[in-house]
């Protein structure tokens, strides 16, 4: 992290120095808003922690009051911030975003101002050090003593607090979105722009039937068992339908491997902290994630959040980039607040299985891989014989940590209407300076800002990777096209050819015949 003159120092350190109290006292009101309690270790075991981003909010108070701390840090570029406040002050108001800039940058700036004065008190500090190390008259070595004792004790007076503010800012920075692609449209998602439509939507000359009823008069799913073994939103899959579910995962995995793309099937039980540091909320209100109580893990939502962790804390080679991987996973969600008839069925479920698609790469490259993402989405779709659209979505609808973003919306009869089907997403390196992924130049790729080589660097310094992620098959939103736009006036489904051979040379799903 560039902070220019300053920088968060390996050991905290604190200092009351007289100079400094009038400094001190204008900091008091976020010191002791921000300051923790002591707390019993074995109540802090059992306490599920709190999500980073349900802490954006600005403590209008100077009572004193308990506000938990970050349980990790990410390497922000404070100084870039400062230097571009109304580029991320717009950026902020155009996301609708309620991060505070301004008390970021006031906490920064009394940071670098309070670490200043500590390195000041050091150099002091060392001075009377080495000053004792000489031959002197008992009474300068004993004023030399105390002298020591002053700077020790101004130095730790302070340690708690600087530790409070590094905590606040972490805490208050890290509401702040990623910064926004230029051709982004701004607004909200009613602003998006189509910049792809591919096909028409099919012509049916009998009455169409949704994929609920459609799924019922082929014997595809039962709700109601699932909802009398695990409530609302549940479904076993039956017959054909579990054939196509299957299909259209090996077709995936299949076609992506072929681009380049490593398979993996990923853990989906995953830390709150990996969520927060891909940019979830986990225990935020209305979140969409299931926590497991008594355990800092939760239930994955998408297969972006542990492939995105895969390589956490790591220095990647730069002959190894991009790396590139499809991944299969179930997927928990619990559509806090989802409601009306778009949740029909299938299309809002608790648990489905999904194939996410994700790539670390340099970040000159991002936006080549952002389009080759979304054109590897359309190619699939397309591919199946679905009519879709695919959206450059507005500032409104972007997620902190997206740049930008391309959905797909495919055309669903039995809304009629478009539903979202995927979406691709540049994130920079939002995720991968909170996940702590970096990557190391090789000379021939590294082109430094300045021609003057820093006093003994034997390589280039690293910098984050870009992180993208992208869906390159929902189950449940696929099976819903491919039941409601292939459906037949006799009551019968055609299966798309490309996954015929993955369902045994199945042609098409037939109505039962009826037993008496």
């Amino acid at each position: 992290m560039n902070t220019g003159t300053c920088s968060f120092s390996s050991a905290p350190v604190i200092f009351r120095p007289p100079s400094q109290i009038r400094l001190f006292k204008t900091l008091t009101p976020y010191l002791s808003a921000f300051r923790r309690k002591d707390s019993s270790p074995s109540l802090l075991h059992d306490i599920s922690p709190p999500s980073i981003f349900e802490q954006c909010s600005t403590i209008s108070s100077h009572e004193e009051k308990v506000a938990p701390r970050p349980l990790w840090k990410a390497a922000i570029d404070f100084k870039w911030m400062l230097d571009n406040k109304e580029i991320v002050s717009a950026n902020i108001r155009n996301r609708n975003s309620t991060a505070n800039l301004e008390l970021v940058i006031e906490l920064y700036e009394s940071f670098c101002s309070l670490q200043k004065e500590v390195e000041r008190l050091r150099g002091e500090r060392n001075i009377v050090s080495n000053k004792m190390k000489e031959r002197l008259e008992l009474s300068v070595r004993q004023a030399l003593v105390e002298e020591g004792k002053k700077l020790k004790e101004a130095l730790s007076a302070l340690e708690d607090d600087l530790v409070v503010l590094i905590d606040k800012l972490q805490v208050e920075a890290q509401c702040i979105p990623n910064i926004t692609h230029s051709d982004v449209p701004i607004g909200g998602e009613e602003n998006s722009v189509v910049r792809n439509l591919v096909g028409k939507p099919p012509e049916f000359k009998f009455t169409t039937k949704d994929h609920v009823q459609l799924g019922k008069e082929l014997d595809l799913f039962d709700f109601d068992s699932a909802a009398e073994v695990s409530g609302a939103k549940f479904c076993y899959l039956k017959n054909e339908a579990v054939l196509l579910e299957m299909a259209l995962i090996n077709w995936t995995i299949s076609e992506v491997s072929k681009r380049g793309f490593t398979p993996l099937i990923t853990p989906e039980i995953v830390r709150s902290s990996v969520f927060e540091k891909c940019g979830f909320q986990p225990r935020g209100e209305n979140t969409q994630v299931y926590s497991i109580e008594g355990s800092d893990q939760c239930l994955i939502g998408t297969a972006e959040i542990p492939v995105g962790g895969i390589h956490m804390d790591s220095i990647l080679p730069d002959s190894s980039l991009p790396l590139k991987y499809v991944a299969y996973s179930h997927c928990f969600r619990t559509e806090a607040g989802a409601a009306g008839s778009a949740t029909r069925g299938l299309y809002r479920v608790h648990q489905f299985s999904k194939v996410e698609m994700f790539v670390f790469c340099r970040p000159e490259e991002s936006d080549l891989y952002h389009e080759e993402l979304v054109g590897i989405e359309e190619e699939l779709f397309t591919s199946l014989g679905l009519h879709f659209k695919t959206l450059d979505m507005a500032t409104g609808d972007l997620g902190a940590p997206a740049y930008r973003k391309f959905d797909v919306e495919a055309w669903m009869p039995g809304l009629g209407r478009y539903g979202e089907v995927s979406s691709a997403s540049n994130c920079t390196d939002y995720q991968s300076r909170r996940l702590g992924i970096r990557y190391r130049p090789t000379p021939s790729n590294y082109a430094p800002t300045s021609s003057k080589k820093a006093k003994g660097e034997a390589s280039p310094p690293t910098q984050f990777v870009h992180t993208l992620n992208a869906t390159a098959c929902a189950v449940p939103r696929m099976i819903i096209c491919l039941l409601e736009n292939f459906q037949q006036e006799d009551g019968s489904v055609i299966i798309p050819e490309p996954l015929r051979p993955f369902m045994g040379s199945l042609g098409a799903i037939s109505p039962k015949p009826k037993r008496w």
